[in-house]
C-alpha cells in the first residue's frame, strides 16, 4: 500500500512539472502570419474556362527581395476545390502541361506566370466566381508563411 501511495505522488508531481514546461499548449493549429517579407505579387488575374466545369488559369508576377531564399510550396484559391502550379514541359517529344515542384526564389528574382508557360491551374471553380469580381489567392512558402492577395476574375474571351 505504501508503494502505491508513493507511485501516485510521483506521477502527480511529474504531471505538474510537464504542464508547467508546456507553457499552456493548445490543441488549436498554429497559424502562420500573413505576409512574407520581400515577397510581392502583381498583375494577378484568373481567366475562367470557356466551358463551365473546366479548369481556370491564373497568371501573375511573383517577385522576391528578401534576405534569404524562400521555397514556394503551394497555392490556394478561395472559391476553388484545388489550385496547383503548372508549367509547360516536353515529354516524349511533345509539349504538355505538368505540375511544378516547389521552387526556390532568390532575392531580386521575379517569376512570371503567363499563358503558354508557368501558370496556376485552378479546378472546381465555384459558379459564384464571375468576370469582373475578385478572389483571394494565397501563396504558401515552405515553413508555412503565406502571402494573400486578390486576383481579378476575367472571362474566357478577355485579355489574359
Amino acid at each position: 500500500m505504501r508503494k502505491s501511495f508513493f507511485a501516485e505522488l510521483a506521477l502527480a508531481a511529474a504531471t505538474l512539472v510537464l504542464r508547467a514546461c508546456g507553457g499552456g499548449a493548445s490543441d488549436e493549429p498554429v497559424v502562420a502570419p500573413d505576409g512574407v517579407p520581400g515577397l510581392t505579387a502583381t498583375n494577378a488575374r484568373m481567366v475562367l474556362a470557356p466551358v463551365d466545369g473546366n479548369p481556370a488559369a491564373i497568371y501573375l508576377d511573383l517577385s522576391y527581395n528578401g534576405d534569404r531564399n524562400v521555397a514556394v510550396n503551394r497555392v490556394d484559391v478561395e472559391g476553388a476545390e484545388s489550385a496547383m502550379f503548372h508549367e509547360m514541359g516536353e515529354w516524349n517529344g511533345k509539349m504538355q502541361m505538368q505540375e511544378m515542384l516547389p521552387f526556390v526564389m532568390k532575392s531580386g528574382e521575379t517569376v512570371t506566370f503567363e499563358p503558354g508557360a508557368k501558370h496556376i491551374m485552378v479546378t472546381g471553380v465555384s459558379p459564384e466566381l464571375q468576370p469582373g469580381g475578385t478572389t483571394e489567392m494565397t501563396i504558401i512558402i515552405a515553413g508555412g508563411d503565406k502571402l494573400s492577395f486578390p486576383a481579378e476574375i476575367r472571362g474566357a474571351g478577355e485579355d489574359r
